[in-house]
């Protein structure tokens, strides 16, 4: 396979060529190695990287709105906390996770290369499938469970308008066939427009974030005006307090919020390759993700206040509240809103990851579409109705494992980069056995050891109460339970700490690519 650089293009090492520092192939430069390079895996010539701050900002907006972003904080409710606690885990979680994502974006920009091209620095051209197929794993069981809570939203819908006769349909396998009409329908619609490419799904989501935005404040002012207010959920006091009752549950469910986008602080390179420049993936993300997920949060809750003085009851699900108006134009509309936002997020945050992962463990036989196609299917073979039955198993089982994994991924990441590299890489030495990525067959040694150590510490320790999980109530490993808490926060450190370590001495005999 061969690619050629735009004129004027700098050498592997970054060194001037292109005045903002952004690297791109030499004309001319030959890749042909099908064991590691395909059209989608190969870097984004600067020509071709125009994604501006409104780009980001507009990714995060349109990503952040959705039914799973809404739940989280009707999940902290439900475990005990008030509204404040709730908004306030949320936010912090947000600014911290931000941090991450901004450093690990930086390599988009500036070498134009995906999640999984990146991971070859630190883990070698054939150990990149590690964290890769880590990450695809979390994502095929996100894209499961959002396309199965938006199949949820439009079968409950439909519903009310055809007067509850299709939840009166036959059963199967313990659920209305209507309401497995309803996920494979919502399945094949995201698959549809992911098929397009990542151009589409820029545009997509231009137009996206506002028409959800705008939806969720007609939902805000439609429960208002109904109320007269927000009735008195404000002022219910937390069921916790803030002494020594609120932390244990403050501690893993702040990791749990961090985990709800972890994912995308590992493979976050996979949008930011196609940007302008640094400023515009630091700005776009800045204004987009922590403001936003803020906002929404305090908007869940607000319209579940207005419901409560409405109904008597905290109806925390966007689309039941939706479903109890009897205005025909207002369940359409509410229908279209819980179709766009769910698109929005599943099709960005959790199929383009997998499907540049899947690629780069076969190229040759895999492209962008088809792992796009094989995320789909795994996505529903994990079951994910048994993932989000309840809060525990969703905040603290499921985020808080994933959490643990993919902190220490990011962990390894950000100091090979930023720590072990100074952010200098070779870029033709990404797609090839005899760069300096090669390591030993393939495989980065100290990556590997980074790794196991970091996720045995993050989640050895994983627990469950009694009934409630599918671990041991004294942990995996027991003298590991109490670091099971703070799993991201432990797998990141120590992966970060100890892979640094190990790679001084690699890179002091030469591991590091020629700067001059």
């Amino acid at each position: 396979m061969t690619t050629t650089g735009a004129p004027g293009a700098t050498d592997p090492a970054g060194r001037p060529g292109i005045p903002d520092g952004r690297v791109e192939l030499p004309p001319g430069t030959a890749l042909t190695d099908p064991r590691f390079v395909n059209d989608d895996l190969l870097p984004v010539p600067v020509a071709q990287r125009h994604w501006t701050t409104y780009n980001f900002a507009a990714l995060w907006v349109g990503m952040a709105h959705n039914i799973p972003s809404w739940l989280l904080a009707s999940g902290l409710i439900a475990l005990g906390m008030d509204w404040k606690q709730a908004v306030l885990t949320i936010a912090l979680a947000n600014v911290i996770v931000l941090v991450p994502m901004l450093l690990t974006g930086h390599a988009g920009p500036k070498y134009g290369i995906p999640f999984p091209v990146l991971a070859r620095a630190s883990f070698g051209l054939r150990g990149a499938n590690l964290p890769a197929l880590v990450r695809a794993a979390v994502a095929c069981a996100w894209f499961g469970i959002q396309t199965w809570i938006g199949g949820q939203g439009v079968f409950v819908l439909l519903d009310k308008a055809f007067g509850g006769d299709w939840a009166a349909a036959g059963r199967i396998g313990g659920q209305p066939w209507t309401l497995w009409l309803c996920f494979v329908l919502f399945w094949a619609l995201e698959l549809a427009i992911i098929h397009r490419g990542m151009e589409a799904l820029r545009r997509f989501e231009n137009w996206a974030a506002p028409f959800v935005i705008v939806g969720a404040l007609v939902l805000l002012v439609w429960i208002a005006v109904k109320a007269g207010g927000f009735g008195p959920l404000l002022d219910q006091p937390s069921k916790l307090g803030w002494g020594a009752d609120f932390w244990p549950v403050f501690f893993p469910s702040l990791m749990g919020m961090i985990a709800f986008w972890a994912t995308l602080s590992l493979n976050i390179p996979d949008f930011t390759r196609f940007g302008a420049g640094q400023r515009a993936q630091v700005r776009g993300q800045t204004l987009g993700l922590p403001t936003t997920m803020t906002l929404f949060a305090l908007l869940s809750v607000l319209v579940t206040s207005g419901a409560q003085a409405v109904y008597g009851v905290a109806v925390w699900d966007p689309v039941a509240l939706a479903a109890k108006t009897d205005n025909v134009f207002g369940l359409l509309f509410a229908l279209v809103t819980v179709l766009v936002a769910t698109v929005s997020v599943n099709i960005a945050a959790n199929v383009v990851s997998p499907a540049y992962d899947l690629a780069n463990l076969a190229p040759k036989l895999v492209n962008f579409r088809r792992g796009a196609l094989l995320t789909g299917v795994v996505g529903v073979l994990v079951m994910p109705w048994k993932l989000t039955s309840t809060p525990e198993l969703y905040i603290f089982t499921w985020l808080g494992l994933v959490g643990g994994l993919l902190g220490t991924v990011a962990g390894i990441l950000i100091a090979d980069y930023w720590l072990v590299r100074r952010t200098v890489l070779d870029l033709q030495g990404l797609y090839r056995a005899d760069g300096p990525y090669w390591y030993r067959a393939g495989w980065n040694p100290a990556a590997v050891l980074a790794f196991a150590a970091g996720g045995l510490l993050a989640v050895g320790g994983s627990h469950s109460e009694p009934g409630k999980g599918p671990f041991p109530a004294d942990g995996l490993v027991p003298f590991l339970r109490p670091l099971a808490d703070y799993g991201w926060a432990v797998g990141l450190v120590t992966s970060l700490l100890l892979h640094t370590a190990l790679m001084k001495g690699r890179v002091a005999r030469g591991d590091r690519p020629a700067t001059g």
